[in-house]
C-alpha cells in the first residue's frame, strides 16, 4: 500500500539494494495457492449462501450508530476454514442501501437496476458498513441509482468474528515517542513490545488467528457475491482492498462482472509485506516533501517559512518540545507524527495541519490537541483494526524472523527517507515473532481473455500505495486498464475530487467501457490554505 512515482535518486538505489538483499530465514511458510478442498469448500459455503439469502433489517448501533432507514443490515455466514466447510462457522455483518432507480439528472427517467455493487475500503481492518451512505454524495448519485450499494465488515473487523490482540484500554497509550534515528535502547524496548504484541494475539485469539488472512478474505468475498444473489460481482476494492480483489479476480475470474480496484497494491509475491512496506516508508518522504512545498509557497498564511526546509526545522522544533512537555498532557512526538501522516495520504487535511503547527509555535497548543489528541472513545475500534491488520500482514507471507534484517534495512532507509520508516517498521515487527504459520502469496496472472476487464485507478504521487503498484498490477491482469491522475497523490481516487477521473469510474461502472489500456488525467486542484486549524477531524481510518 504505498506511494510516489518517482523517488530520489538515493532512495530508489537504496531500495533496489533492500531489494537485492536476502530477507532473512522466514517461519513456518505454507502452501497458499487456492487448493482443491479451500476451492471445494469455498462452492459449498457459497451454494450454502445463495439458498438463505441475506435477512436484511434495521441496523444495529453496534454495526452503524444513528443508521438512517435506507440503509439496512444483515449478516451471512462463511467457514472459519474453507478446507473444512462445515465445520467452524463465523458471521459477517453486511449494509444494503438499494438502488433508487432515480436519475439525478431526470427526475421522470427510471434507471435500470444493475446488481449489487460491493466496496471494501482496504486496511486491512477497515469496515465498509458505512459506505452505502454515499450514494447521497453528487458523485455517486448516478452510480447509486443503478445499483444497491453494500458494505461490509471482513472477517475480524467489527462484529465479525472480531479479532484482538490487547486489552483497548493499554492501546492508546500516550504521549508516545518517535525518534527518526531510535538509539539501541530504544529498538531493545520496541522489540520487546512487538514480542509482547504478537503473543497477545495469540492468547486472545487461540487457534482461529492463522484463518485471518487475504485468500480467505478473497473466499468471503464469493460467498457475498452469492448470498446478495449476484451470479458475478461487481466490486470497487481501495488500498488494501485492490490486494485482495486481485486475489478474487485470479482465483474466481468467471465470477468478475466489473471491477475496480482503487489505490493499487503491488501483487507481485516478492513485496507482499515485508518489501511492500519499505517502499511505503520510502513513498511517504515524497509526499512529505510534497506537503512541506505547499505549506512554504503559503508562508504569508502559515509563516512556517517560504522553503521546504524551513518548514521541517519548524516541524522539528515542535517535536523537540513535545518530547519535553506533552501538549495537553497526552501529545508527544508519536502523536504528532501520526497526526501529520494524514497529510500524506489525503491533500485536503494539509491546510488543518499547517495551521496547527503553526499556532503550537506561536504558543497555543489547542489547534494541535484537537488534531492529535488520542480518542478513548475510540480505543476499542483502533484496538481491533490494528489485530486485524497485524494478523491478515503477517499470516499473508514470509517475513524477516531476525532483527539483524530489519534492523539493517531500516537503518538504511530512514538515512533517506526518516519521516516515517521507523513507526512503519515498529507498527510491522510483530510480524518476525508471529506464532502463526505464514503462507506463500499467491503470484497473480490472467490470460487474455480470463477475466473482463478491469478498471485500474492511481495516483502518481500516492504514498499509501506507490505508483510502480499500479503498473505491475496493470501489467499482471491481463486486458486491465490503468487511470493515472497524473502529479497527485491522494490515496483513493475514485468518486473523489477529480472529475476526469470520475468520468471514467463512472462510465466503466454504468456502461462497462473503458478507455483503452491506459488513461491520465490532470491532477485536481491543490487545497486552498483556509482551513481554520480547530475544524480538522481525523479520518476515521487509515489503509496502511
Amino acid at each position: 500500500m504505498r506511494a510516489a512515482a518517482v523517488y530520489s535518486a538515493a532512495g530508489s538505489l537504496l531500495l533496489t539494494t533492500l531489494a537485492a538483499a536476502p530477507a532473512g530465514q522466514a517461519l513456518g511458510a505454507v502452501p497458499a495457492a487456492p487448493g482443491t478442498a479451500e476451492l471445494r469448500g469455498t462452492m459449498v459455503a457459497a451454494a450454502r449462501a445463495r439458498a438463505a439469502g441475506i435477512g436484511f433489517g434495521a441496523c444495529s448501533p453496534a454495526d452503524v450508530p444513528e443508521a438512517p432507514s435506507s440503509l439496512r443490515c444483515g449478516t451471512v455466514t462463511v467457514p472459519l476454514d474453507y478446507a473444512h466447510p462445515n465445520g467452524t462457522q463465523i458471521k459477517l455483518t453486511v449494509s444494503r442501501t438499494r438502488a433508487t432507480q432515480k436519475d439525478p439528472h431526470n427526475s421522470k427517467r427510471r434507471v435500470p437496476r444493475q446488481g449489487a455493487l460491493v466496496y471494501n475500503p482496504g486496511g486491512p481492518g477497515a469496515s465498509g458498513m458505512y459506505f452505502p451512505l454515499i450514494g447521497a454524495v453528487p458523485q455517486w448519485r448516478r452510480i447509486a441509482a443503478a445499483y444497491d450499494l453494500v458494505g461490509y465488515a471482513p472477517r475480524g473487523v467489527g462484529r465479525s468474528a472480531p479479532l484482538s490482540c490487547e486489552d483497548p484500554k493499554h492501546f492508546l497509550k500516550a504521549p508516545t515517542a518517535a525518534p527518526e534515528h531510535p538509539s539501541e535502547a530504544y529498538k531493545r524496548q520496541r522489540i520487546a513490545r512487538a514480542k509482547a504484541y504478537a503473543r497477545g494475539c495469540a492468547q486472545r485469539s487461540g487457534s482461529r488467528l492463522r484463518f485471518y488472512t487475504s485468500l480467505n478474505n478473497a473466499r468471503d468475498l464469493d460467498v457475498l457475491r452469492a448470498a446478495l444473489g449476484e451470479d458475478r460481482l461487481t466490486f470497487v476494492g481501495a488500498s488494501y482492498g485492490t490486494y485482495f480483489g486481485t486475489l478474487y479476480a485470479s482465483m474466481f475470474p468467471t465470477h468478475v462482472r466489473r471491477m475496480v480496484l482503487d489505490s493499487a497494491v503491488n501483487p507481485d509475491p516478492e513485496k507482499i509485506w515485508y518489501r511492500a512496506n519499505l517502499d511505503q516508508s520510502a513513498a511517504f518522504e515524497e509526499r512529505w516533501r510534497d506537503f512541506k512545498d505547499w505549506v512554504a509557497r503559503h508562508d504569508d498564511v502559515y509563516k512556517l517559512g517560504n522553503t521546504a526546509a524551513k518548514v521541517q526545522r519548524g516541524y522539528d522544533t515542535a517535536r523537540e518540545r513535545l518530547a519535553g512537555k506533552a501538549a495537553g498532557g497526552t501529545v508527544g512526538p508519536g502523536q504528532l507524527q501520526s497526526a501529520f501522516l494524514t497529510a500524506g495520504y489525503y491533500d485536503d487535511f494539509w491546510p488543518s495541519r499547517a495551521a496547527a503547527l503553526s499556532a503550537y509555535l506561536k504558543g497555543d497548543p489547542k489547534p494541535l490537541v484537537r488534531l492529535a489528541a488520542p480518542d478513548t472513545d475510540t480505543a476499542k475500534e483502533a484496538e481491533n483494526t490494528s489485530a486485524v491488520y497485524t494478523a491478515v500482514e503477517c499470516n499473508d507471507a514470509p517475513w524477516p524472523t531476525d532483527w539483524t534484517t530489519w534492523d539493517r534495512d531500516n537503518t538504511r532507509l530512514a538515512r533517506v527517507a526518516p519521516f516515517e520508516t521507523w513507526d512503519n517498521a515498529w507498527m510491522n515487527l510483530p510480524c518476525a515473532y508471529w506464532p502463526a504459520p505464514r503462507q506463500q502469496p499467491l503470484d497473480v496472472r490472467t490470460g487474455p481473455g480470463e477475466l473482463p476487464p478491469v478498471l485500474i485507478l492511481s495516483a502518481e504521487r500516492d504514498a499509501a500505495a506507490p505508483y510502480a503498484g499500479a503498473l505491475e498490477l496493470n501489467r499482471r491482469l491481463s486486458g486491465s486498464v490503468l487511470v493515472t491522475e497524473r502529479d497527485a497523490g491522494t490515496h483513493g481516487i475514485g468518486g473523489g475530487a477529480n472529475a476526469c477521473v470520475n468520468g471514467y469510474f463512472e462510465t466503466y461502472l454504468l456502461e462497462g467501457r473503458v478507455p483503452g489500456r491506459r488513461a491520465s488525467c490532470a491532477p485536481h486542484q491543490e487545497p486552498k490554505p483556509d482551513t481554520p486549524a480547530g475544524r480538522a477531524k481525523r479520518p476515521a481510518k487509515l489503509p496502511r
